[in-house]
């Protein structure tokens, strides 16, 4: 499984980047504005300063709505780094914009994804991953992990090449159980991530081998 970070902030993907398990960077308008970063110019110089962090893939997201809007942000954006993979949502003109970055070699991310029919869409036009947001389905009260099981078990019936990408991901628990599924990447804030590294019995084992090492030093 494939660990992406989902932000914008500089800090917090070299410090996954340091753990040394660090694939990728996935970030939207709205990280982009939690850290201040606004105007068309600033937002496209940030990208870069996050491909230059990371060797994986950096999922940048267009804005427009439009099929010819989203061609010219998504080729603007694909010239920026060879690490960028060009966010597309899931709307008809969406699809069809996939379709042409395909053709084109471009990469792409169609994200707001919430139904195994969406993800079908996504897969049949060539997309290169695909996002379904399993903590906002939650909050609807459906669940998110399920659909990440029936997107994985259709992609493997007909061998799509699209990775499934498990986003809007809460907590350790949601990561854990998206790898039992099959999820080929999960994204994710930083506190998941390093949220993987604890556990009580380890801090008490740690504790008491320093303690044993300190009573046979002293």
């Amino acid at each position: 499984m494939k660990f992406f970070i989902d932000t914008a902030n500089l800090k917090e993907i070299q410090e996954a980047n340091d753990l040394g398990v660090l694939d990728g960077v996935t970030t939207n308008p709205s990280l982009m504005a939690k850290e201040g970063i606004t105007g068309k110019q600033n937002i496209l110089e940030h990208y870069v300063k996050i491909c230059n962090l990371v060797e994986g893939d950096v999922s940048a997201e267009v804005v427009a709505t439009d099929y010819e809007g989203i061609i010219r942000e998504g080729e603007e954006l694909a010239s920026l780094h060879k690490n960028i993979v060009v966010k597309v949502p899931m709307i008809k003109d969406g699809v069809k914009a996939i379709k042409y970055f395909a053709k084109k070699g471009i990469k792409t991310n169609c994200t707001l994804v919430f139904s195994a029919g969406q993800a079908i869409l996504a897969a049949k036009a060539g997309a290169t991953y695909v996002s379904p947001f399993i903590g906002r389905l939650d909050d609807v009260a459906t669940d998110g992990l399920q659909l990440i099981e029936q997107i994985v078990h259709i992609y493997d019936n007909y061998s799509f090449e699209t990775q499934v990408l498990a986003a809007s991901i809460r907590h350790v628990m949601h990561l854990v159980q998206c790898a039992e599924i099959g999820a080929d990447v999960a994204t994710c804030p930083l506190s998941v991530i390093t949220g993987l590294l604890k556990h009580p019995l380890t801090d008490i084992g740690l504790e008491k081998f320093l303690a044993d090492y300190r009573k046979g030093n002293s």
